[in-house]
């Protein structure tokens, strides 16, 4: 015999306006994602994607080129550690730190050619990891969206860093680099497995970032002489390894 039991249905009036809310919010969400699309955008509409707006996503520029970074929002929006870059093409602070006044500019001027090797490879970083919106017309695209000259030049430095890298990287294989290691208790050493230690310049590092630097490398005991090679301080001519 059947239930004479039937459940009855009843519309809320609250349940429904919260379904409606809902709706909306989902609407506007939609509606602020569309023209997100990509396409040119000015200085002045990048602004507003700065995620003080919880309705917009939160864009940056790196190179002139705009990625929406709203799944990062714990270090894109306000607050967040990254802030500073929301809203904005502020290209040299990823290399130079300063993220206050003229430090938050999309200018490279007087940057090293490792300097600006690496905001390239942090434009790379943003387009495989973000969502590519468009270009920023002005320093690096123009109103036509097409590469500027100027962009043209800090891509062919990026590239001829990334060659004189190699280069280097290439010349340095041929000398084998110390072993080392730190403690706060012991200090630095660096060894030599075979051979002895001796400080000796990079002339690469000149081109790429305009400074002499040096590395420890071991050579073996005929090869001492060369011209260039500096010993450690207090460490023994012969010695295969030293303190630091």
């Amino acid at each position: 015999m059947a239930s004479p039991w039937r459940p009855i249905r009843v519309w809320s009036p609250l349940l429904g306006l919260g379904f409606v809310v809902a709706l909306i919010a989902f609407a506007l969400q939609l509606s602020s994602r569309r023209h997100l699309a990509q396409r040119l955008w000015t200085f002045e509409e990048l602004a507003l994607y700065n995620g003080t707006d919880e309705r917009l996503p939160i864009l940056l520029g790196i190179l002139g080129s705009v990625f929406d970074v709203t799944k990062g929002k714990t270090h894109y929006g306000p607050g967040g550690g990254y802030h500073h870059f929301a809203g904005r093409d502020a290209s040299r602070a990823f290399v130079s730190g300063n993220f206050t006044g003229d430090g938050l500019t999309d200018s490279l001027n007087g940057l090293s050619t490792m300097e600006v090797k690496s905001v390239v490879d942090w434009r790379k970083f943003y387009m495989e990891r973000y969502i590519f919106t468009g270009h920023l017309v002005g320093r690096y695209y123009d109103s036509q969206g097409k590469p500027t000259k100027y962009l043209k030049g800090v891509e062919s430095k990026a590239k001829r860093g990334a060659q004189l890298l190699e280069k280097q990287k290439i010349e340095e294989d041929k000398i084998p680099s110390c072993n080392s290691k730190w403690s706060q208790q012991e200090g630095g050493k660096v060894w030599c497995d075979s051979g002895y230690p001796r400080l000796v310049k990079r002339p690469g590092d000149i081109a790429l970032t305009g400074k002499i630097s040096q590395r420890c490398a071991c050579f073996k005991e005929e090869e001492l002489g060369r011209p260039g090679l500096e010993v450690y301080k207090n460490c023994d001519y012969l010695s295969q390894s030293c303190s630091v």
